[in-house]
Order: C-alpha cells, then sequence, then structure tokens
C-alpha cells in the first residue's frame, strides 16, 4: 500500500488553497464514473489535507453504477471485488473555489488507484490519460476544446407534460420559438450566464462566445482551446456542473439530454483537436497554397474507419439516438468536409495556424473523458496505418448514401462489445465497464413500459 501521491499533487497545493480562500469551509470532491457523472463526498475544511497526505478511500463499485447509481454487477467491480476500498487522490491543479454557494465551497476532482499506487484502469480519466501517453511516445501532443450545447428549462411542464423552455430570468419573458443566433434572446438570460462566467473565472477555466442556439430554450457555449487534452475534458465537465448550480439558483433547469424536445434539434459536443510535433508546431496546418497534410488527411480516414463501433461512445443513451435524424445538425454517416455542418468530421474555415478537425457526432451526454480517449486512438490508428478518408463530401452531406454508423443504440451496444477498436482505446478494463454498464442501461430501457406505448395500443389491440 502506498501512501505518495501516485498523480502527482502535493500537500503544497492544498496549504496554497486553504491560505487563499479562508472562507472556504468544505470542499466536493469528486471521481467521474463510466458516464461522466461525478460521484464522491463533501469533506470539511480540515479534512482536505489528508486527502493530499493520504488519498481517500472509495468503494471500488463507484465506477461500476449505472446512469441512476445503481451497481452493475456484470462490471466485475462489485461483489466479484467484494465491493472493496481502493484509494482516490487529487488531480493536481482542479482544486477551485465554487461561484455563489453559502457558505463557500470548493470543488475538486480525483483519480481512482489501487492500494499499491497504480492506476485503476476502469476509471475514464486514465482511459484518456493512456491516449495522450501513446500520442507522446510517437512525438505528438493533442490541443483540444469541447463545445457545451444545452437546453434551459422550465422547472414545471407544460399542459401535455411536456418540458418547455424556461422563461427569461431576466423579466419572465416567454419565447417558444427558435430564435437561432438572436442576441436579444441572450439579454433576458444575462443574469444567469453572467453568473456562469463567473463560476468559470473562478474555477480557472475560459468560457467564451455564448450562442442562442438551433431551438427554444436551447444554447452554446464554447470554451478555450487547450494544449492539454485532460484539461479539455476537465473543462467540459466542470462547465456543465457550473451551468447546473447556476440555473438551479436562478430557478430553471439545466437540461444536457442529447435530444429533450422532438421536433427540434439535440445538443451536441463537438470536440475540436489537432496535434503538435515536440516543436510545437501544428502538424494539421498546411503550407501556404499547399493540399491538405497527409496528417489531417491520415487522422481523418483513422477516425472515418473507426466510427461506427465508437458511436456507443458518442451516444451512449437511449435518448442519444433520438438526436441522429435528416437535417438536424447531427451527422447521420462517417462523412468529412470542409467548413460543411452536415457531416460528421469538419475541417472548420479558418487561420490556417489553427487548423483542427472538429468532431460532431457526439451527443452533450457522452463522457467526454471516453470521447477524447476515442477519438485520439482513432487518429493515432490514421496516422499509424497511413487510412486515406476517402473523397471529401461537399455540399448536403444528408443526402449522401447513409451508412457506416449503427441504426440504434442496441446495435451500437453490441457493435462496441465486439469492437477490438474500441478495447484499445479505452483500455480493456474501461472496454468492460463501459459496455457492461450499457448494456444494464439498455435492459433497464427495455423493461420499461414507456407512455407512447399506452397512447398507441391501450385501446386498439
Amino acid at each position: 500500500m502506498t501512501t505518495t501521491c501516485p498523480s502527482g499533487a502535493t500537500p503544497i497545493e492544498a496549504e496554497a488553497f486553504l491560505a487563499a480562500h479562508p472562507q472556504i469551509q468544505a470542499i466536493d470532491i469528486l471521481l467521474h464514473d463510466s458516464n461522466g457523472i461525478g460521484r464522491g463526498k463533501i469533506i470539511r475544511r480540515h479534512e482536505l489535507m489528508s486527502v493530499f497526505e493520504g488519498g481517500r478511500h472509495l468503494p471500488i463499485s463507484i465506477l461500476g453504477l449505472d446512469i441512476v447509481g445503481e451497481d452493475v454487477h456484470e462490471t466485475g467491480l462489485i461483489w466479484d471485488a467484494g465491493d472493496g476500498d481502493l484509494r482516490a487522490w487529487p488531480v493536481p491543479g482542479t482544486l477551485v473555489p465554487l461561484h455563489g454557494t453559502d457558505p463557500a465551497r470548493a470543488e475538486m476532482f480525483l483519480g481512482q488507484y489501487h492500494l499499491d499506487g497504480t492506476p485503476m484502469l476502469s476509471d475514464p480519466r486514465h482511459a484518456l490519460a493512456l491516449q495522450v501517453e501513446a500520442l507522446a511516445k510517437m512525438g505528438l501532443h493533442p490541443s483540444a476544446a469541447f463545445e457545451l450545447e444545452f437546453f434551459l428549462l422550465d422547472p414545471e411542464r407544460d399542459a401535455m407534460g411536456r418540458v418547455q423552455p424556461a422563461r427569461d430570468v431576466l423579466d419572465g419573458r416567454f419565447s417558444a420559438k427558435t430564435e437561432v443566433y438572436s442576441v436579444d434572446q441572450l439579454i433576458g438570460m444575462q443574469p444567469l450566464f453572467t453568473d456562469i462566467y463567473a463560476g468559470a473565472a473562478a474555477a480557472g477555466i475560459t468560457a467564451e462566445t455564448l450562442i442562442s442556439e438551433y431551438a427554444p430554450g436551447q444554447y452554446e457555449l464554447t470554451l478555450k482551446y487547450r494544449d492539454n487534452a485532460l484539461t479539455a475534458a476537465d473543462d467540459l465537465v466542470r462547465l456543465k456542473r457550473i451551468v447546473r448550480a447556476q440555473a438551479r439558483r436562478h430557478g430553471v433547469v439545466a437540461c444536457f439530454m442529447a435530444k429533450p424536445i422532438a421536433d427540434y434539434a439535440g445538443s451536441g459536443m463537438h470536440l475540436h483537436v489537432s496535434l503538435r510535433d515536440d516543436e510545437g508546431r501544428n502538424i494539421f496546418a498546411e503550407a501556404p497554397g499547399a493540399g491538405w497534410t497527409e496528417a489531417i488527411r491520415h487522422a481523418l480516414g483513422g477516425l472515418k474507419q473507426t466510427m461506427g463501433e465508437s458511436m456507443l461512445v458518442f451516444a451512449p443513451h437511449a435518448n442519444s439516438w433520438r438526436r441522429f435524424a435528416n437535417q438536424s445538425y447531427a451527422p447521420v454517416s462517417p462523412s468529412w468536409g470542409v467548413n460543411n455542418r452536415s457531416v460528421a468530421l469538419r475541417i472548420p474555415a479558418g487561420d490556417v495556424r489553427a487548423r483542427r478537425i472538429e468532431h460532431r457526432p457526439s451527443g452533450v451526454d457522452a463522457n467526454p473523458y471516453l470521447v477524447a480517449a476515442t477519438v485520439l486512438a482513432g487518429i493515432r490508428m490514421g496516422l499509424e496505418e497511413r487510412i486515406d478518408p476517402g473523397p471529401e463530401t461537399t455540399g448536403n452531406a444528408y443526402e449522401a448514401e447513409a451508412g457506416g454508423i449503427p441504426r440504434d443504440w442496441r446495435a451500437a451496444i453490441e457493435a462496441a462489445t465486439g469492437s477490438a477498436f474500441l478495447k484499445e482505446a479505452l483500455g480493456a478494463e474501461m472496454h468492460r465497464t463501459f459496455t457492461a454498464v450499457k448494456a444494464a442501461e439498455y435492459a433497464r430501457v427495455a423493461r420499461t413500459i414507456a407512455d407512447v406505448d399506452y397512447d398507441l395500443y391501450l385501446h386498439r389491440v
């Protein structure tokens, strides 16, 4: 058993934080499971030093839970392991104050380790770290940023029991219109977004552009591009928690379902990614007047070839699959193109020095650590095997022949479970845990009688 922190965090960080924030009375310590849900404890101020000095024992079963927090025995992480404790250690640099809490609280991310200090590989953050390390051995380093789309909903349903957009927190005004790119629509939610930006600033992350998106009550926040893919994923899970908490304080509901409203677009979690060499050069950036680099073409080829068997990572829930529809701004085939929002893999327009791939399949309900790990593994495979992506899709990708990805959640679970690529991308332990959790969640949904069953069949069959 080790008492030396394997994550690299030191008590100096805790000492400095406590000295700088004498008002902090408690700290949320969070370990993220296969669904990206933060699970852990709220500790008191005086307990923080001990977490840095000796870690914190947490049950192994935390990483084997389904979406509602129930044990999934097929993961092998429950009674097969005696539901024993492992040791969670602080992730360096993730101890930050929370905005607007009373009494004042902070937040810190944890990584799960075995008692001997080796990483517990059903921890999603470790899965991403392994892919970052694999690229580093090739002399490559990923830069990345996620986009966060979400809905702000009224806490009360409408007369038909359906969710509805939230009223403006400024003055209670209501709109059920799409309002895409309306700046005036943003003004009505400005008090809430002011607190969201303040929460992000307190946490040391840079939330940037705000957009009124393509559905009533839907918004998008972008995050600053990071030179570290792990930090980019940390930013996304932290921003989701900030948005949810600040929305609740303002009396509205932040919704991160992929498709909460049937007749409108769903919410994506696009990942922008590029690769730097050891000298800091963007290997995706072409020379002036030249065509696409071999690196970006091969990266696209790897992502395109592995997309079908990886879709469970990008669309992990039953609701995720309602997002994929023709002309919905969600891709329906493994296509690539330039400055084209109908494709799955987009090369955005802009300065060549910022050349990157925008990976568009993921819903906002996906786990960003697993999304980034799978994307980086696909890129690495494309580079190593020099995979040709085929011709660029121009115009409307929805009019092209669909295919190459599973048609529904069950097919995605089957494809992911049998995928040698995904097993390598996530690591054998994370792959087993993730696919077991998804199979258990599928069984839960399959045995649930939905309202639509009564609507269609109760008085007719």
